[in-house]
């Protein structure tokens, strides 16, 4: 019997009637080592999935090139092995990056023609995509299915087309996307509600304390449209969590996502927001961790931040978070030395 804990909170996915737990727990670190060089392997990572579902997670969101396939294969067995009630259970995984043959990452080899069709969102590769990850899960329908990035060689009638015939096949239950153009992501719901095709209904986006160009147009057009909000990296890959000189795996590979996603003009824009969040947790008594989550969740559009984790303790950290309220002055504290960045690259 798995013990569901009072403090887990549960919300509408958006504008839908489906039910996720406030935290959705990314399965990137679900894996294998050669992949990148934190992901924990399979026993260690079915074990762990088995304490947090414990912990009332529902929600669970991973990727096709996530270790290419070894994460949906890993969250497969680990929902088999701890009976994971499937009705409760709300599983989401993406498509679009190219789920190479090796433990290699490459995006969109377009040069190789082994990989011809085996990537982008062409109703060609979603409907060989789909079927894959069905089988790596070992599940008879995913819950929430995702482009990961949108292909700008695939017109975007196709792609909707494609996503609402998979909805339609009784494949997927609801459709998202993730991190792509404000205008993009409404024209694509447009083109759907035009044709009376499936809607996407999430959003999963880079947001935190120090990313928050998505607050210029895509927050507004998700909160005026009714879409959730599943921001990745809510802590910012960790750099909000620590000071700078604190050396770790994970602390080398926010370094690499900081400059590659949320670099500042001048790295005192960002030293300057974590060290708000460090005397905030220091005054309030509470990790940094439950500071930035905490911020991120005061925001109404946002649904369910989606955190990786790879130590039971850091969620336990997280839940007891959960109850954390923030000030007004906190937050303005927080937010008053952020500077415009450049914009995250959307393609792949």
């Amino acid at each position: 019997m798995v013990d569901v804990p009072t403090k887990m909170q549960y919300v509408n996915l958006g504008s839908t009637g489906l039910k996720v737990s406030r935290l959705c727990v990314g399965c990137m670190g679900f894996g294998d080592p050669r992949w990148m060089d934190w992901v924990i392997q399979e026993q260690e990572s079915v074990a762990l999935l088995g304490e947090i579902y414990k912990r009332g997670i529902n929600f669970f969101d991973t990727a096709n090139c996530y270790s290419n396939g070894q994460s949906e294969i890993i969250l497969g067995k680990a929902i088999k092995q701890f009976n994971m009630n499937r009705g409760r259970l709300v599983v989401a995984t993406k498509a679009a990056i190219a789920v190479n043959d090796d433990m290699s990452f490459n995006p969109a080899p377009r040069d190789d023609p082994n990989y011809v069709n085996r990537f982008g969102t062409s109703r060609k590769h979603l409907f060989d995509a789909v079927d894959a990850s069905l089988k790596r899960l070992d599940l008879d329908y995913i819950d929430l299915y995702q482009i990961h990035r949108f292909d700008d060689d695939i017109p975007l009638e196709e792609t909707m087309r494609a996503l609402h015939d998979i909805v339609q096949s009784g494949k997927v239950r609801y459709i998202g996307a993730s991190s792509i153009p404000a205008w993009k992501f409404q024209k694509a719901n447009q083109i759907a509600e035009k044709n009376g095709w499936t809607k996407f209904v999430a959003m999963q986006n880079l947001y935190n304390l120090i990313y928050r160009e998505e607050e210029r147009e895509m927050m507004p057009y998700c909160a005026d449209a009714g879409v959730a909000v599943i921001p990745w990296s809510p802590l910012g890959g960790g750099v909000l969590t620590r000071k700078r000189d604190v050396k770790t795996n994970r602390a080398e590979n926010a370094k690499w996502m900081e400059e590659a996603f949320m670099k500042a003009r001048e790295q005192k824009d960002n030293d300057m927001i974590v060290d708000e969040v460090l005397a905030i947790a220091e005054k309030r008594g509470v990790s940094a961790a439950q500071v930035a989550l905490a911020w991120n969740l005061s925001k109404p559009y946002v649904t369910a931040p989606i955190v990786g984790i790879t130590k039971i303790k850091h969620l336990d950290d997280l839940i007891e978070g959960l109850d954390l309220k923030l000030t007004k002055e906190e937050i303005e504290a927080l937010e008053k030395n952020y500077a415009p960045r450049e914009v995250m690259p959307f393609n792949f």
